[in-house]
């Protein structure tokens, strides 16, 4: 079985052992490589190629969003995780703009960091529950109609296939090949729904995946 491959980015040395000890103990994982900064980190995921960067959010040279920023610039096929004790909403946006894969709290339980790892793998976008709860209360508390997001739209099937695969973390060309299309007809679909939903970004078709149950789908 090939184990997923884990670059770990965290500038606290005793956090960072803990997070190896406990990702290496899984049958299906292994820490491939550590750095204690973001401008590290950014030069080992181009060296090393992991399929998935657990990236600190507040780390010194570089911070969480910064290195996220470069590092899927220059690797895109790079997965990003970010691991954070913040619960502010705009860090959340700010990361799923930059290209990371979910959001989890190191606050959480680890076997949330372990599940966060597993399903950002399988090509989804996951959220700590406890982020996601709150997102969808801020949605139905009426922030999704202050953002212009209508409550419904006639989207089609195949638009709201594709924004589905987005939300999950998938790029255009892999949708494209799930969906034996051609990312011409990807980007239409997605230019469609995101039209009919007012949406301007990743993080809208994110807050719509949420509010519908398409991240919790396995």
């Amino acid at each position: 079985m090939n184990k997923l491959r884990i670059l770990l980015a965290e500038d606290h040395e005793t956090i960072r052992d803990g997070l190896k000890l406990l990702i290496n103990s899984q049958p299906d994982m292994e820490v491939v490589g550590a750095a204690d900064n973001g401008r590290v980190a950014v030069q080992l995921a181009q060296q090393l190629l992991p399929d998935i960067v657990v990236m600190d959010v507040s780390m010194p040279e570089l911070n969480g969003l910064q290195a996220t920023k470069k590092l899927k610039e220059k690797c895109p096929q790079v997965k990003v995780l970010p691991l954070t004790r913040h619960t502010d909403d705009g860090y959340l946006q700010q990361l799923l703009q930059a290209g990371a894969s979910g959001y989890v709290l190191k606050q959480s339980k680890s076997v949330e960091l372990l599940r966060a790892i597993r399903a950002v793998a399988a090509g989804q976008t996951y959220l700590d529950p406890a982020i996601a709860e709150k997102a969808i209360t801020q949605i139905r508390s009426g922030k999704r109609a202050a953002r212009g997001l209508p409550p419904d739209a006639n989207l089609s099937e195949r638009e709201a296939e594709v924004l589905r695969l987005i939300a999950w973390g998938h790029i255009n060309k892999e949708v494209a090949a799930r969906l034996n299309v051609s990312v011409k007809t990807v980007e239409v679909h997605k230019a469609n729904g995101m039209r009919k939903m007012g949406m301007k970004s990743r993080v809208d078709i994110v807050r719509y995946a949420l509010l519908q149950g398409w991240l919790q789908d396995t």
